[in-house]
């Protein structure tokens, strides 16, 4: 009754959660969300909030290769803006909405760009080490000359009405610097281009199902307008969803193959294998309960783990196999009796596996936190479920095959003369190899491989000019204003860095707060600027009169100079941007950003001092994993720490010595061969190392009596670890590369530990 009521509640409590939501696909979502290095929230907070929500459109008629579809793309655009699952579409270079940025722009010069202008011209003067009241003289000949120069380039032609009415040349200026920023235009190599954004998170079900289905209407209706018309769109929820598919169907796969793996094993070594359906319920009831403890504990649960956790199968059925196999004393021994003297390795093979894997609750990292506290439950849960199912049978015996006896040649000395010869070669690997081993964390690793959709993705994105040699940055602060001074200090660093490299970004259109303070004073220090631009003007041969409507607004600005909060000034511009362009900063909390480009490509990686981080670059991730690793390392070794004291604590020290022994060598041998092989080992090979350790720890306790009474082992610990093996090599065929790292380690681990526990004994002499 106990077993059903558990079950029970394990079932309602799996069937009222919504596991789409439950469980996460994002590969983001295994970092941290506390995570204290600032560039890393960043990244994070502009791929989930920002980058993700971006889906892009391009559209070709192969009847006319050089011809745009231009109308297809503004029906395209209608028929997305209809759909409540989209926030925005926009036909790339529409130039009506370009135009109205550039007059808001023009129009609100003096607030956004004249600030900066005068900080920078003033700091220069400072520089000359001149007088302060020279300071207007110096001003108005300096821009004069900077106008001449200007108009004298062949780019200024198309723009030189505007400097009439700008002679300090804020506008156009602010042009030539945001060319970086540029969309492309509505067409590239024969197509054209639609830019959109969705309302939702492109990671959850709202963000694709119904995203995809808007799509594939918009697409229809465009499609019987414009017959010929072919479109290729590419959006991060399209990758979401493939990954999800393929890790659901992995999972699947994996469980099936697991199941007839461990059956296969089962068939050799059982004689009546209908009754290892006895297992099936301890299994289930374990798996059972360390999905229901996961989903009470943890909010939100990355997919990774239950298929990392739905090979405990092969981890459960160990308690199950030794209790199920083990013979009685005597015909007619009770089932108590027979627990009673099973139960001391029982539990300290679980209980000491458990206390390992409960040290990984406090590791940084949230996937390793799952799956200690999933594998944790699970093997509470499988002893349980076995220790109390198998009371409710009659005559609970599984008669395994017998095959010989391994330890016949025990007493020939050839025989142990090469046993010994081998484990001196193993001791060599284990002592040689792993320093030869080469670690790599890559975050692209936990990601099923999708070659269509990135060759995709690069197809699209390189028709809307990305994937150039240019670089991207985020430059961060607390508000609006500081991640602008941080702007501006990385600008003049990459002016020293490369001073022949172009630098653009949607913050230089915002004024420094300093510089917006310190405006109105400024102002009122040039007081002769006026006489004194006109007579510059003049003898650099410019009619003086012809810019009567910059003197008239820049007298009555003098007048009345532009006050008010700085965020004022922030939301005024915030106002202004749409499409594409409002993606290029982030104007409320908590993380305020601005995005740059810069002419050249990445480098090494900015001071940081700056608070920039370079958004493509995934070192950072890759170096934050490779921090965890040496966390999880810790942790390992700490939990492997506390399971040899607890072995010392239980058993004799010389059999406490063999039990810590055989794990321990058999994960270095494995290392050491790994090491020599010349692979190279990530943060999951050493996860799979600790889990492969608790396991073969499992092993050398369930054959310690055996060893001391000069037996050969039960052959349920043969069972066991063959099936877990089995189980765990079945990860070796998995798209995913990191958990193909992690199965292949634990099965050579086990294989090494069973093969110690079974050749052991023969290298030594009979007593």
């Amino acid at each position: 009754m106990g077993l059903l009521a558990f079950a029970a509640g394990c079932a309602i409590w799996l069937g009222r959660l919504d596991f789409r939501q439950k469980i996460s696909t994002n590969v983001l979502d295994l970092i941290p969300a506390g995570e204290q290095a600032p560039e890393l929230a960043l990244i994070r907070g502009f791929a989930n909030d920002v980058q993700a929500k971006v889906m892009l459109f391009a559209l070709d008629d192969p009847s006319a290769p050089n011809v745009p579809p231009a109308a297809a793309a503004k029906r395209l655009v209608e028929e997305l803006r209809k759909s409540p699952a989209f926030a925005e579409a926009v036909v790339m270079g529409d130039t009506a909405a370009q135009d109205a940025l550039g007059r808001q722009i023009y129009e609100h010069r003096f607030e956004l760009l004249l600030p900066s202008w005068l900080g920078k011209h003033e700091r220069e003067f400072a520089a000359t080490g001149q007088a302060r009241e020279k300071f207007p003289a110096w001003l108005a000949e300096r821009s004069a000359a900077e106008l001449e120069a200007f108009l004298s380039r062949p780019e200024a032609a198309a723009m030189q009405g505007l400097a009439e009415r700008d002679p300090l040349l804020l506008v156009p200026g602010l042009a030539l610097r945001s060319q970086g920023l540029t969309a492309p235009g509505a067409t590239a190599g024969g197509n054209a281009l639609v830019w959109a954004r969705i309302t939702v998170s492109p990671l959850s079900e709202e963000g694709q199902g119904p995203v995809f289905a808007a799509v594939d209407a918009a697409f229809a209706t465009v499609r019987a307008a414009f017959p010929g018309v072919h479109v290729r769109w590419t959006g991060i929820n399209r990758f979401a969803a493939a990954s999800r598919a393929r890790i659901e169907s992995e999972l699947r796969l994996l469980n099936l193959a697991s199941l007839v793996a461990v059956l296969g094993v089962s068939c050799i070594f059982v004689r009546r294998i209908y009754k290892i359906l006895h297992l099936v319920p301890v299994i289930g009831l374990s798996l059972l309960g360390a999905w229901t403890l996961s989903t009470l504990v943890f909010e939100r649960l990355h997919i990774l783990v239950f298929v990392i956790g739905s090979l405990l199968a092969g981890v459960a059925i160990d308690y199950g196999f030794y209790i199920y196999m083990q013979p009685s004393e005597r015909p007619d021994e009770p089932y108590a009796h027979k627990l009673r003297r099973l139960l001391k390795p029982l539990l300290a093979s679980c209980l000491t596996t458990v206390i390992g894997f409960s040290l990984l609750l406090f590791s940084e990292l949230p996937l390793i936190r799952q799956i200690g506290l999933f594998v944790g439950a699970g093997l509470l849960c499988a002893l349980g479920a076995a220790m109390l199912y198998f009371a409710q049978l009659e005559r609970p015996m599984l008669e395994g095959r017998q095959f010989g006896r391994l330890d016949a040649g025990r007493n020939h000395p050839s025989v142990r003369k090469a046993l010994r010869g081998l484990f001196v070669v193993a001791l060599l690997v284990a002592l040689i190899g792993p320093w030869l081993l080469h670690w790599r964390d890559d975050i692209r690793q936990l990601d099923v491989p999708s070659a269509d959709l990135r060759a995709n993705e690069a197809a699209v994105r390189a028709l809307f000019g990305e994937g150039s040699n240019g670089a991207i940055y985020l430059t961060q602060g607390k508000s609006v204003g500081e991640a602008r001074e941080h702007l501006e200090d990385f600008t003049a660093y990459q002016a020293k860095l490369n001073p022949k490299g172009s630098t653009a970004s949607l913050g230089l259109l915002l004024p420094t707060e300093s510089d917006w303070q310190a405006m109105p004073a400024r102002l009122r220090e040039l007081g002769s600027f006026d006489h004194d631009f006109r007579a510059a003007l003049e003898n650099h041969g410019f009619v003086a009169d012809s810019f009567l409507p910059f003197f008239t607004a820049f007298e009555k600005l003098r007048s009345h100079p532009s006050g008010g909060e700085y965020s004022g000034v922030a939301k005024m511009l915030e106002g202004m941007l749409a499409g594409p362009l409002a993606l290029l900063g982030n104007f409320h909390g908590p993380a305020f950003w601005f995005l740059t480009v810069v002419e050249q490509p990445a480098g090494a990686p900015v001071p940081a001092e700056f608070h920039t981080v370079e958004v493509s670059q995934l070192e950072s991730l890759n170096g934050l994993f490779t921090r965890y690793r040496w966390s999880a390392l810790r942790l390992s070794l700490i939990g492997l720490g506390l399971v040899i004291a607890s072995v010392f604590a239980i058993y004799p020290p010389r059999r406490g010595i063999r039990i810590a022994l055989i794990p321990a060598g058999s994960c270095f041998f494995v290392f050491g061969l790994l090491g020599l092989a010349g692979q190279t080992l990530n943060l999951f090979n050493l996860l799979g190392a600790f889990l492969g350790v608790c396991l073969s720890h499992n092993y050398a306790i369930f054959s310690s009596d055996n060893a001391t009474a000069h037996t050969a082992p039960p052959v349920s610990i043969r069972l066991s670890a063959l099936c877990t093996a089995a189980s765990f090599g079945v990860l070796g065929f998995s798209r995913i590369p990191v958990i193909h790292a992690l199965g292949m380690t634990v099965a050579l681990i086990v294989v090494t530990a069973l093969l110690a526990v079974e050749l052991e004994p023969l290298a030594r002499r009979r007593r």
